[in-house]
């Protein structure tokens, strides 16, 4: 199916590298223009230009999805510069791997601030003006974890936990104005953030990176590989369709197979 956002504007959170990026590069080939936010400045520059150097219409802006008032700014900034936004993807992200007992509480914070107290600003300030031109997309990343637990993730489940909420509630409230709000919630994806928690995982455990993703990570997965980030693109891409047009607060978890039992 091919889908024309020629008339659309997006902004996606995380977009310097793995599922944001190619969130960003399927959205700007459909022909959206794609504001692309990141704390990463140096690598978002650089991504940005490439996707701008391959015909897409992109602009990047560099922000901490942690800090209330530079994501209040941004959104204000992006509505006026791309004369409103269509399209939200709150994709940012990071993770912390530690036993409950010893989770620091900064880190929990910070965990929670940028998956979930980021998407409720950013859903706060976009959403009234998508409803107000009736029309708008909101795709909250969220994970497999929105729907299963695991060990050491504390903070990262939670948020994840609660950003189907928030898609819900939001859901709700924007049902009658065009304006539709789901999740995705990919198992793991091949991407710098599985990498690292490969990483932690191997020396929590004992283990090597190979035992990690094969009998951790992988192990409840039947389809047992990693998911491409373009992959979740193309069902970004869908969601922002007419054909998607009622599918409303929904969590498209996208696992292998994960969760059949």
């Amino acid at each position: 199916m091919s889908i024309d956002l020629s008339d659309k504007t997006a902004i996606v959170t995380g977009a310097a590298s793995g599922i944001g990026l190619a969130v960003a590069e399927q959205l700007a080939r459909s022909g959206a223009a794609v504001r692309m936010l990141d704390i990463r400045e140096d690598l978002l520059g650089i991504e940005c230009q490439k996707i701008t150097a391959a015909g897409g219409k992109a602009t990047w802006q560099k922000v901490d999805i942690g800090d209330v008032n530079e994501v209040e700014s941004v959104c204000e900034e992006a509505i006026n510069d791309l004369n409103g936004v269509d399209i939200l993807v709150n994709n940012a992200g990071l993770q912390h791997v530690s036993p409950l007992g010893e989770f620091d509480v900064g880190m929990w914070d910070k965990l929670t601030d940028i998956m979930l107290r980021g998407p409720f600003i950013l859903t706060k300030n976009i959403l009234p003006q998508m409803a107000e031109r009736s029309w708008g997309r909101v795709v909250n990343i969220a994970s497999i974890h929105s729907v299963v637990a695991s060990k050491f993730k504390s903070a990262y489940i939670s948020a994840k936990h609660g950003l189907i909420g928030l898609t819900k509630t939001a859901a709700l409230e924007a049902a009658e104005s065009g304006v539709t709000v789901n999740a995705i919630s990919p198992a793991y994806v091949r991407t710098a953030l599985v990498e690292k928690q490969i990483e932690s995982q191997a020396k929590l455990h004992g283990l090597s990176s190979e035992d990690v993703l094969k009998k951790i990570m992988l192990e409840p997965m039947p389809q047992k590989e990693l998911i491409e980030p373009e992959e979740i693109g193309e069902v970004v891409l869908f969601l922002c369709s007419d054909a998607a047009r009622h599918i409303n607060g929904h969590n498209l978890v996208i696992d292998g197979g994960w969760t059949i039992t």
